[in-house]
């Protein structure tokens, strides 16, 4: 670590722990004099959360450059390797002293010099937000594991359109460091799928080779099931499945969410979405299901949740009595209009996923499936238009837009996707709200609950922004945007606009 580094990191470590030391007093209730003791001392303890974040994050800066620093000073300190044995003997020592020292296993040891040195090698921008506490360890863990397979240059890219305001096309919506770690990885996964060196076509005809079907042993008499499928499969048999349990639940449902998906996916396995049944006796399928219950379905094609803002589905036309049901669970593909005509490979979109083949939303598209809803984008700036009502109702159309503009539910950290989304009015309809797309957002069941239930508040919605939230302390936390980009034109229709006057 340079010098300047290291006095500039140690007084930044010096004001964090400074300032922890004051929320701490501030909390235990020491010097608290205002007119609302109790309330300052709340909000002291949430300060020194963040600012016990911020330490942790400034500690794990030093702990790479510890790391690092120790492996190129006691390789230095020894004689050059003259054999491949004998280097696998030097790297087995540093490996071990670092694992000996925090006492971990040599397995994270080792994890940990690998990430050291690309941290200190290769993405500064990453190092710098750590030790300044704008990142955690597994934010800076995340920029590694998406950037180990791309050339340094690729890797320079994103890591600036992450970290670097100044850059080309910088990220929109909150900081890197406000996302939680998941929500940082599926965006840094899609900015590199969308900018790989090489054609995700290529790369998923590659990957497609290795679908799978796992089985693996577990405590207590369970075990795990895993397939490793094609996105636009996996999706569909999520989004299924969920829609199934999410009409399955009611008052008379014991059984999670959760439960209910296990045992809805376990039925159509095991019995093809069959079961026999004796006149007179109610048909339960393997997962437990009612048959008079097993109406699990959306309405037609395009009807997501229209029975209100929280969109219980109904019933299939023509169900037949004993069937496990099988919705047609709507899965939007936003689609570039130029890849949709094979013009160019830019990668499509598949709602809950991220980037996919162009093909893959092609054949999506040509074969009609009803479980997939076509969004194309406007090739100027990669983004759709926006849809307009005046009634309390909200359309299908209306829904639809919204799960493509805040792509899961809106409330900071919320992983929950779309589908399982309730459109709801911001302000209320009662109160003068309107039936904007500016006036709409699709918390999850949970975030919609405590939206009507607690102080919590959402903040106003932009066309192609979701709401933000403000909690009952005052704090204000924005919401993840969607990175939409500009798609890429194809050389014959730009040569068309633009014709070269050099012929």
């Amino acid at each position: 670590m340079e010098k300047t580094a290291a006095v500039a990191g140690l007084e930044a470590l010096v004001a964090s722990v400074a300032a922890l030391a004051d929320c701490a007093r501030s909390g235990l209730g020491l010097g608290s004099e205002g007119a609302d003791p109790l309330r300052e001392q709340a909000d002291a303890c949430l300060d020194g959360l963040e600012e016990t974040a911020r330490v942790e994050a400034i500690l794990a800066a030093w702990k790479v450059q510890f790391t690092a620093g120790y492996s190129t000073k006691s390789l230095a300190l020894t004689a050059p390797a003259t054999t491949p044995g004998e280097h696998t003997a030097q790297d087995m020592g540093v490996v071990a002293d670092v694992a000996c020292a925090l006492t971990v296993s040599e397995r994270s040891a080792s994890a940990l010099l690998a990430q050291s040195h690309e941290l200190t090698s290769a993405l500064p921008l990453t190092l710098e937000a750590l030790e300044a506490g704008d990142l955690s360890w597994q934010h800076a863990k995340v920029m590694v594991d998406e950037t180990a397979s791309l050339d340094p240059a690729s890797a320079k890219a994103l890591e600036a359109h992450f970290l670097d305001p100044g850059a080309p096309n910088p990220a929109r919506g909150c900081p890197a460091g406000e996302l939680i770690p998941s929500r940082f990885r599926h965006k840094a996964r899609t900015w590199r799928e969308r900018h790989h060196p090489d054609s995700i076509e290529k790369r998923h005809t590659r990957s497609a080779q290795d679908r799978r079907l796992e089985y693996a042993p577990d405590r207590d008499g369970m075990a795990w099931l895993s397939a490793h499928l094609p996105a636009d499969q996996a999706a569909g048999i999520w989004n299924r499945t969920t829609t199934a349990a999410r009409a399955l639940q009611g008052p008379a449902e014991s059984r999670t969410l959760t439960q209910l998906r296990a045992d809805i996916a376990a039925t159509w396995l095991l019995t093809a979405g069959l079961e026999s049944t004796t006149t007179g006796n109610p048909v339960t399928s393997a997962g437990g299901i009612p048959a008079d219950r097993a109406a699990a379905a959306t309405g037609p094609a395009g009807d997501v949740g229209a029975a209100g803002d929280c969109g219980v589905p109904g019933q299939v036309p023509g169900q037949v009595p004993g069937r496990v049901p099988s919705p047609a669970a709507q899965v939007l593909v936003t689609v570039p209009v130029f890849a949709l005509m094979g013009l160019t490979d830019e990668p499509a979109t598949l709602d809950g996923f991220g980037p996919i083949p162009a093909s893959m939303a092609r054949k999506l598209v040509a074969e009609g499936a009803t479980s997939f809803h076509r969004v194309l984008t406007d090739p100027r700036d990669g983004a759709p238009l926006e849809i307009g009502r005046a009634s309390y109702r909200i359309p299908p159309a209306m829904r639809q837009w919204l799960r493509l503009r805040d792509g899961k539910c809106p409330f900071p950290g919320c992983t929950n996707q779309s589908l399982d989304n309730e459109a709801d009015h911001l302000l209320a309809w009662a109160e003068g709200g309107t039936t904007g797309i500016t006036n709409l957002g699709q918390p999850c069941p949970k975030h919609h609950r405590l939206k009507h239930t607690t102080a919590w508040t959402p903040t106003k919605a932009g066309t192609n922004t979701p709401p933000g939230w403000t909690s009952p302390t005052g704090r204000h936390y924005p919401s993840e945007h969607q990175d939409w980009e500009p798609p890429q034109w194809p050389a014959q229709v730009l040569s068309e606009l633009v014709p070269d006057k050099h012929p």
